[in-house]
């Protein structure tokens, strides 16, 4: 195509070995084109782009100097690996990025051996590397072989406690290990970079015991313009070396701040690295996000994760939906609430945009709290802010949730702290893929005494979702909700309190009922005019609440139908599970109710649209139509390929 950019050096390059062939110079030319291959890739099938491009020198001099596969080079979260799969061997198929049977928007072990850890979610690098350098020293088998392990992670996830927890772990075993921080919200000043580019010269040359006499001394080498007033060049010093001293007290030799754009830095210092380490080290480099995009680099999020979009205007392809957002949904309605409610805050981690609660910072400041990538502190957090008289609003995606599980249960629900769970991403999301599918929360959470757990069927439902949790000061309270754009339904002024455990019929009908949980209840809709032409009627229920379970409701429907279907975007053991427990006590199933539950199946789904992931979950319209006429006995020539 005309409008790709040249890349005459990428044009060589096969796999990272290939870059032995390029002098320095060539290699910051080749980092130039890589840069603009990255751009272009991601313009035409989206993608988190301001990351990939926040290191494209960073994966330039780690394939340069490395041996990858046998030396492993693992990317924290992995948002930034689409330079390191155009450098190894995946160029061909960049234009399948994040799609049905095409390539992982992050590092995954089954796609190729230069991704030796998969990766989605934050702050797990250092304790895969850690594993790989012990499993080397040990003697692990290892298709790949073993050499150096090389963690490479961003300074937000490494403000999680899990890379503080390998940071200590391995300071304390000592072994061979290297650790790049990625720091991209510190801008280089000059006097840091005079000082680093120093630094990084003295690294080449002087073996790493004599570092810290370098720096105490590197005074004498300023510039003149930074000896004119000692104070200031003190203070700066003071500040270096305490930036160091944190991690050489956990046992790490400490190099830096580099420019993580400058190869004149980056290379003699990993060559240096990689010749005389001996035990842990964390090179520290500053880098820009977006770096090299200028739409990207002026970007609110730096480019973080776009859509399709124009490579020149940086404006992003994206067709424009009548119906809202789920996530703007729940953003208002928690605004109109605390609009009214001075106790309502509202906690993320490290998700702002992503959950809303960007816009709820801008009207309540003094009331929104992002406390990083640190889900299980936010949980707790959350909880505290309960006990403390508050009224919380925890907003997660489902998937990150996860990670705060054992303060889930520890501090909130064992206390019975209300605290309102906002879960964001429910059920299968699209082109993230499986490590961000929202399956397991109604599992996870159902099972705890006292919880209180709703799942939203469109976005007026959500509005009403928001006002019940608000009200709620009994116990913590969940309530769910998938990505992307509502079903186009009449919204309310404002959301409803609805009765805690009690759902609703949505159409009356005879043989056999339908209780849908979730939003899955517009394909069930769907799924019901086709049935209505064979001369089905089915009964249709929203749930509302997977717990407490409106009993009543599920009981006359056991009683006035021949069969009874629940369905839900989560695995087994969540609503469906717990319907069928309470017709067990009941004795319902004694009395020939034929019962099915459709959920997510046993296996994680790759990376697809959304349509297409609910289609090998078996959970689309098609899927409940043939779902019912098989609880019914009615064979059905399945037509689809």
């Amino acid at each position: 195509m005309s409008d790709r950019p040249s890349t005459p050096l990428l044009d060589r390059v096969r796999n990272p070995s290939d870059l032995s062939q390029f002098s320095d110079a060539e290699l910051e030319r080749l980092a130039g084109e890589l840069r603009a291959e990255t751009i272009s890739a991601v313009s035409e099938t989206g993608g988190h782009l301001g990351a990939g491009l926040g290191v494209v020198e960073l994966t330039v001099a780690l394939h340069a100097v490395f041996d990858a596969p046998r030396d492993k080079i693992i990317w924290d979260v992995s948002h930034q690996c689409y330079p390191h799969k155009i450098l190894t061997g995946r160029r061909d198929r960049m234009s399948t990025l994040r799609q049905k049977d095409g390539l992982s928007g992050f590092t995954k072990r089954s796609e190729s051996p230069y991704d030796p850890f998969g990766a989605a979610h934050s702050s797990t690098s250092i304790s895969a590397a850690l594993g790989f350098a012990v499993a080397r020293d040990l003697g692990g088998a290892c298709d790949t072989g073993h050499g150096d392990a090389i963690a490479v992670i961003g300074d937000g996830a490494m403000s999680a406690g899990m890379a503080f927890e390998a940071l200590n772990n391995a300071g304390h075993l000592g072994k061979r290990l290297i650790v790049i921080l990625n720091d991209n919200e510190m801008s280089i000043a000059p006097p840091t970079g005079a000082l680093s580019s120093y630094l990084s010269r003295l690294y080449a040359e002087a073996p790493f015991q004599d570092l810290k006499a370098a720096v105490k001394g590197a005074a004498s080498f300023l510039p003149p313009p930074f000896r004119e007033g000692a104070k200031r060049a003190k203070e700066m010093l003071k500040g270096m070396a305490v930036g160091g001293t944190l991690f050489e007290e956990l046992g790490f030799s400490y190099l830096g701040p580099l420019n993580g754009h400058d190869l004149h830095q980056l290379l003699p210092v990993l060559r240096t690295v990689r010749q005389r380490a001996t035990g842990p080290i964390l090179i520290h480099c500053i880098t820009k996000k977006g770096k090299g995009y200028d739409p990207a680099e002026h970007a609110p999020d730096k480019g973080h994760a776009r859509g399709k979009f124009d490579v020149v205007t940086g404006q992003q392809k994206k067709a424009k939906s009548n119906a809202p957002a789920y996530t703007g949904v729940f953003a208002e309605a928690l605004m109109q609430q605390a609009a009214e409610d001075s106790g309502i805050c509202a906690v993320t981690a490290a998700m702002p945009d992503g959950t809303g609660l960007d816009l709820f910072a801008e009207r309540y400041p003094s009331r929104c709290f992002d406390v990083g990538i640190a889900e299980q502190h936010g949980v707790t957090f959350a909880a505290g802010l309960a006990a403390g008289g508050m009224r919380p609003f925890c907003a997660m995606y489902s998937t990150f949730l996860q990670r705060g599980y054992d303060q889930v249960v520890h501090d909130v629900a064992i206390q019975r702290l209300p605290v309102r769970f906002a879960i964001d991403r429910a059920g299968l999301v699209g082109a993230d893929g499986a490590t961000h599918a929202g399956s397991f929360d109604v599992a996870f959470l159902a099972n705890l005494p006292g919880f209180v757990v709703m799942a939203a069927a469109d976005e007026a439902e959500l509005k009403h979702m928001v006002a019940t949790a608000a009200a709620h000061d009994e116990g913590p309270i969940a309530f769910r909700y998938p990505r992307g754009e509502g079903r186009g339904v009449e919204m309310p002024e404002r959301g409803e309190v609805l009765e805690i455990g009690k759902g609703r019929m949505i159409r009356q009908g005879k043989g056999v009922a339908i209780l849908s949980f979730g939003t899955r209840l517009g394909e069930v809709l769907t799924a019901c005019e086709a049935l209505e032409a064979r001369g089905i009627s089915p009964t249709v229920a929203d749930a509302r609440f997977a717990k407490p379970l409106d009993r009543e409701l599920i009981l006359r429907l056991a009683r006035d139908h021949d069969a009874l279907i629940t369905i839900e975007e989560g695995a087994v053991g969540g609503f469906g599970s717990h319907v069928a427990q309470l017709l067990a006590d009941e004795g319902v199933f004694d009395r020939g109710l034929k019962y099915r539950s459709m959920v997510l199946p046993d296996i994680f789904i790759d990376q697809a649209s959304p349509a297409d992931m609910y289609a090998v979950a078996g959970m689309n319209a098609k899927d409940i139509e043939a779902g019912v006429l098989s609880v019914l006995g009615v064979e059905v020539m399945d037509k689809r390929a």
